[in-house]
């Protein structure tokens, strides 16, 4: 097996530039890692264990037919075995890269909250401290996806090497095809030095899955050293450009002192990479060192792992006129019995042991109107849920809802869905049809001509202004919306009372619909019927939408 890995690494080294442009870059403090992907070299080698300076130093020396040291058994160590090196070459063993500082090393004292160490933790090592946080996380998994995050220095140090490079070497013929975007990111370098041991170690793959792992490096002492060159060309600009404000710059920054810590902190990873990349090449060297300092301290290290959104959709039914459709709270007094929200989403968060939910629903009724029919569609969002739900185990949520003492709410066709099923619904909900049953109550006798008139609609257009009862949190506005079809259902031994069953554009307003709202809705059943209109009870009876059906 170590026989293997020598014939990788000496395939991948074969590739690299002349060995005085590495060794140069060796003695420089940068790691063989940062080495290999800065010219853009990519293969598995990533994950060899022995990617040490010695070891890269000695093969360069054989490439070039220098005398090095062999082992007893005849074979170059390249790290592998024991061999000795002289003073030179343990210069080639810097303890943090001057580029990476650290991250493609491993270092023990790489992780928040441990004491440091001489010696370098190997691959399987950092991976272990990887597994050791999910087990601590409690998490069932099923894949993994590497999400991987390091500080603006890094972008900083990579340009100052190549620009050192360019510098040096740019009259050889080697640099004439090489360019900084063609090298491999730190993320990806990392990827690959680890991935395929973590797979192996947690017996799953890893791609686009829901469950992130996420490897958080910081390191404060550069990334302050950074920000304090930047504001130095910031300062600089505005001396050129502006002199008036020169004044309001030193009161502002503590009379031209550089800017404090938390003011230094405070500037985002982003904006500072922005700052990065308008810099023209002059401007950069001019503030930079090149090639940087060896680093005299590593990255540190926060690993966490959490889960994307999971989502359990199917419709609900609702049975009470005292259940509100989310928790409803005023003057911190619950109004209404219970919510479907709370109702649905209670048993999800304990099937999945997750941090905490949200409900969402296609549109929504008031805490007095029942949800009937086929039921209303819904989706509930778990966040870093902990377990992966069987079939069964949903099955047996729904069947906990369904059979419960009071029956305020059923469930049907529940299942664990994709977050595609989010958009599916936003969509469906904006497109739908609703049909509902009305008691309604008007001022004289129903008549035949009132029940043809009804009948007779078809995909009757009306003008709703934002109804009188919400105005207080919803914007004033006129909607247009489409009355599909209506009809009456006479009440036997009432001539004034009657249900009225209708389909309608998602988004009407029935209550208001039938009473006119002041004649803020027009038409209306009072309008169409010429008399005082009143609704007693209301129901949905139908969600037209082909989602969870």
């Amino acid at each position: 097996m170590a026989d293997d890995a020598r014939s990788i690494f000496s395939r991948a080294a074969l590739s690299l530039p002349p060995s005085h442009v590495s060794l140069d870059l060796l003695s420089s403090g940068v790691c063989v890692r940062c080495i290999f992907r800065l010219f853009g070299i990519h293969g598995d080698f990533y994950s060899c264990p022995f990617l040490t300076g010695p070891g890269l130093n000695y093969f360069l020396k054989l490439q070039n037919g220098c005398q090095a040291s062999i082992s007893e058994n005849g074979h170059g160590s390249f790290g592998i075995h024991k061999c000795s090196y002289t003073s030179e070459e343990s210069d080639f063993d810097q303890k943090y890269c001057s580029i990476c500082l650290g991250i493609l090393q491993f270092p023990h004292d790489l992780y928040l909250g441990e004491g440091s160490s001489k010696e370098n933790f190997s691959i399987d090592v950092f991976v272990e401290k990887i597994v050791e946080s999910i087990k601590i996380a409690n998490h069932q998994i099923d894949g993994f996806f590497l999400e991987v995050s390091i500080p603006p220095v890094i972008a900083a140090n990579e340009r100052s090497f190549w620009s050192y490079m360019k510098k040096k070497y740019d009259s050889e013929a080697w640099f004439k095809n090489k360019a900084l975007y063609n090298q491999i990111s730190l993320k990806d370098a990392l990827r690959l030095s680890i991935t395929e041991s973590l797979e192996k170690t947690l017996s799953v793959k890893s791609g686009a899955n829901s469950f992130h792992i996420c490897l958080a490096y910081t390191n404060s002492e550069a990334s302050l050293s950074l920000k304090n060159s930047l504001r130095k060309v910031q300062s600089s600009n505005r001396r050129r450009t502006e002199k008036e404000n020169v004044v309001k710059v030193v009161d502002q920054c503590g009379n031209g002192q550089l800017d404090s810590r938390e003011q230094l902190c405070s500037k985002s990873d982003a904006a500072i990479l922005k700052e990065l990349s308008s810099l023209d090449d002059h401007t950069f060297c001019d503030i930079f060192e090149l090639p940087p300092k060896k680093a005299s301290n590593s990255c540190k290290l926060m690993i966490t792992c959490y889960r994307m959104p999971m989502f359990i959709g199917g419709r609900y039914l609702k049975f009470s006129r005292k259940v509100s459709q989310t928790l409803w709270i005023i003057d911190d007094e619950r109004m209404g019995e219970a919510s479907v929200e709370e109702i649905v989403g209670t048993p999800a968060l304990e099937i999945c042991r997750g941090d905490s939910y949200k409900f969402h629903a296609a549109g929504r009724e008031d805490i007095d109107v029942r949800m009937l029919g086929s039921g209303r569609p819904f989706l509930v969002e778990v966040s870093n849920a902990r377990c992966l739900p069987s079939m069964v185990d949903v099955v047996q949520m729904a069947v906990k809802i369904n059979n419960s003492e009071k029956k305020y709410v059923m469930v049907r066709n529940l299942k664990v869905v994709g977050s595609e099923a989010w958009n599916l619904m936003r969509v469906g909900e904006a497109e739908k049809q609703k049909q509902y049953a009305a008691l309604v109550w008007i001022s004289r006798p129903l008549t035949d001509e009132d029940l043809q008139s009804i009948s007779s609609v078809n995909n009757m257009e009306i003008s709703q202004s934002t109804p009188i009862r919400v105005l207080h949190r919803r914007s004033p506005l006129e909607r247009k919306r489409i009355i599909h079809w209506m009809k009456i259902e006479k009440i036997v031994g009432s001539s004034q009372f009657f249900l009225l069953h209708l389909c309608t554009q998602a988004g009407t307003y029935i209550k208001e619909f039938v009473h006119g709202d002041l004649g803020r809705t027009f038409p209306s059943i009072g309008s169409l019927l010429a008399c005082r209109a009143e609704i007693l009870q209301l129901d949905v009876t139908d969600v037209k939408m082909d989602v969870f059906i």
